[in-house]
């Protein structure tokens, strides 16, 4: 069994990486018993672009048919992902929205599957488990009140018609720095983010591992 962490976030080792991690180690703690792989790919290592928009995915009897045609430092990547037992992408939000680098990572792996027929046919390898962890600066209350659900629920929309529906989570009111007194942050209590970190982060935590070991208690049924 192999499955996939995508960290969407230039950090390797803040809150999105560290719950990704978390979920790996779900993963392997579900089925010790068994081989299991675990990799994570940390997107800002690579250098690639979101679609470009060629349609060779899309060309009848093209050799590029139902894949991307485009080759740089994720086209390996894009192929191994697409037939692993299970991803779990991570991103941090930028502008209420998950980075650039992820939006990019996921135009280029769901859209050559996805075809233009009139049930939207997913043209990929195999179906598979799939998890979205976001975390972000705002308040959980802020994040419903501003409209990030209905973002979240347009980008799993695109994950489900092609693999399957995520399970997703959310960490809110994350710790930015690590010395708020060297940044100019005064919209943001200090005290309030300490103990949303030394509480609630640990929370989150432990329901990170669980999305990994709940995707593969999910994978290992369905074989």
């Amino acid at each position: 069994m192999k499955i996939y962490a995508i960290n969407g976030s230039p950090r390797k080792n803040k809150n999105t990486a560290t719950l990704l991690k978390k979920a790996l180690e779900g993963v392997k703690y579900s089925i010790k018993d068994e081989e299991v792989q675990t990799d994570i790919i940390n997107l800002y290592d690579y250098n690639f672009t979101g679609c470009k928009s060629c349609f060779a995915c899309k060309k009848i009897d093209g050799k590029s048919y139902g894949k991307c045609a485009l080759r740089d430092d994720i086209s390996e990547i894009i192929e191994n992902v697409s037939q692993a037992d299970g991803i779990i992408f991570g991103s941090p939000i930028f502008f209420q929205n998950i980075t650039g680098e992820l939006k990019s990572f996921l135009e280029r792996l769901l859209f050559p599957y996805l075809t233009y027929d009139d049930k939207h046919t997913s043209l990929a390898p195999k179906k598979m488990p799939t998890a979205i962890i976001y975390t972000m600066n705002v308040t959980e209350e802020q994040m419903k009140k501003s409209g990030y659900v209905n973002t979240f629920n347009q980008i799993e929309s695109y994950i489900q018609a092609i693999f399957s529906k995520p399970e997703s989570m959310y960490s809110n009111n994350t710790y930015q720095f690590d010395d708020y007194s060297k940044y100019k942050s005064d919209l943001f209590s200090e005290e309030d983010k300490a103990k949303q970190r030394d509480i609630q982060f640990p929370l989150d935590c432990e329901k990170a591992f669980n999305i990994g070991e709940n995707m593969a208690k999910n994978k290992r049924n369905q074989n």
